[in-house]
């Protein structure tokens, strides 16, 4: 106990003294929001053929994808509420502790606890956009009860604005991410594994770059060993309400 708190006061030494702090977050910081992460127990990928998220598979399939899609990412996205992980990374935004915060998650929470500056790796389930004419539109202007939804400028399909297997990462999120990758002297790490690609390159960008890396997560990842600085064994939430508390009190 006395080493975990000896880390934890290091942890908010560093975030009070780093010039350039970047958050980076996976479907960890979610698992306690009620969403379940794509692999490993009780993982989307368990219950569903992630297949159904191949962007070939969708173009052929697109109502079995949409069914899929509607399920995981509509209806269980939409019950689920920020948790206090969320909600303390907004407000370091808003006391100007946190410069940047690069999620791979598409649940929306980092926008609904109130953080504006937020660079979407794989994209969001905010929107939708046609795969025949490219037209985007609000999700909550489009009804799902009969799927797949359709254009109503020009009656192509359409898909979550959220990068499927098989589509490339959005270039301007790329482009923000390899710069604050370059920027950043503090990159705390949370709730990712690590281990799906191209996101899993930007910490080791970082590293390069010369940040200090600090790493919460309840269970060792691919970065724990080889790349992490300080590992913090803990959920996203225990580990930041603490770091919070010695922030405030100055630790």
């Amino acid at each position: 106990m006395a080493f975990l708190a000896s880390n934890l006061d290091l942890a908010a030494k560093k975030i009070r003294e780093s010039h350039e702090l970047t958050v980076f977050t996976g479907a960890g910081i979610s698992v306690e929001s009620g969403i379940p992460p794509f692999r490993g127990q009780g993982g989307i990928w368990n219950q569903y053929d992630p297949e159904v998220l191949e962007l070939s598979y969708f173009r052929a399939h697109p109502k079995e994808s949409w069914i899929v899609i509607r399920d995981v990412f509509f209806e269980k996205f939409r019950q689920a509420q920020p948790n206090k992980a969320h909600i303390i990374l907004a407000s370091w935004e808003q006391r100007g502790l946190l410069k940047t915060l690069i999620t791979q998650n598409i649940d929306n929470l980092h926008h609904r606890a109130g953080s504006q500056k937020v660079i979407e790796y794989h994209g969001n389930s905010r929107s939708l956009r046609c795969l025949s004419c490219g037209r985007s539109v609000a999700i909550a202007s489009v009804s799902l009860e009969t799927v797949p939804p359709h254009c109503t400028s020009c009656g192509g399909v359409l898909k979550p604005d959220f990068v499927f297997f098989g589509e490339a990462i959005p270039p301007d999120a790329l482009s923000a991410s390899f710069q604050a990758m370059e920027q950043t002297d503090l990159l705390i790490v949370i709730g990712t594994t690590g281990e799906v690609y191209p996101a899993a390159d930007l910490p080791r960008i970082a590293k390069r770059n010369g940040a200090f890396i600090l790493e919460i997560n309840p269970e060792p990842s691919a970065f724990t060993f080889s790349l992490t600085d300080l590992y913090l064994p803990l959920p996203a939430s225990k580990a930041l309400s603490q770091i919070e508390e010695r922030l405030k009190k100055g630790i």
